[in-house]
């Protein structure tokens, strides 16, 4: 049975369902949930060699990824259940596994849309497949087509 959930959400159409989804696992399994939401880090290239943090990218990114995770969140408190959220900033599949390992997670949900073509599969590769390789967990990914 879980007792707490962790949600990696992102406001996309496969992150609403997975939102409803774990909603209804979390009131079935009377467990604590929390949602999270990562940013990634931004840098700005300097040469072939290296590139530069870039604070004011992140901090404008930042601010989008909190105003996902409180409409999140709002969504939860209309359906009745009380989460917490959190924005992180980092590589998505790190900062998942680090937090669930952090709070003890015993489930861990993510949506994932099935992408079309091949080239668009292997450019943006899949956080949902690296996350079930690297969770501390058992990883829940619902699927939108």
């Amino acid at each position: 049975m879980y007792k707490k959930i962790l949600l990696a959400y992102d406001g996309s159409k496969a992150g609403q369902k997975a939102l409803l989804d774990c909603q209804e696992i979390a009131q079935w399994s009377q467990a604590s949930l929390t949602l999270i939401a990562v940013t990634p880090l931004y840098m700005d290239l300097i040469g072939v060699e290296g590139g530069v943090y870039d604070r004011s990218l992140a901090e404008a990114e930042k601010e989008k990824y909190r105003g996902i995770l409180d409409e999140g969140l709002s969504q939860l408190a209309q359906g009745g259940h009380h989460a917490a959220g959190e924005v992180l900033l980092g590589e998505t599949v790190d900062e998942i596994s680090k937090y669930a390992s952090k709070m003890g997670a015993d489930l861990i949900v993510v949506g994932h849309k099935h992408l079309d073509g091949w080239a668009a599969r292997w450019w943006r590769g899949s956080v949902s497949k690296s996350l079930i390789e690297h969770a501390p967990c058992s990883v829940l990914v619902v699927i939108t087509h």
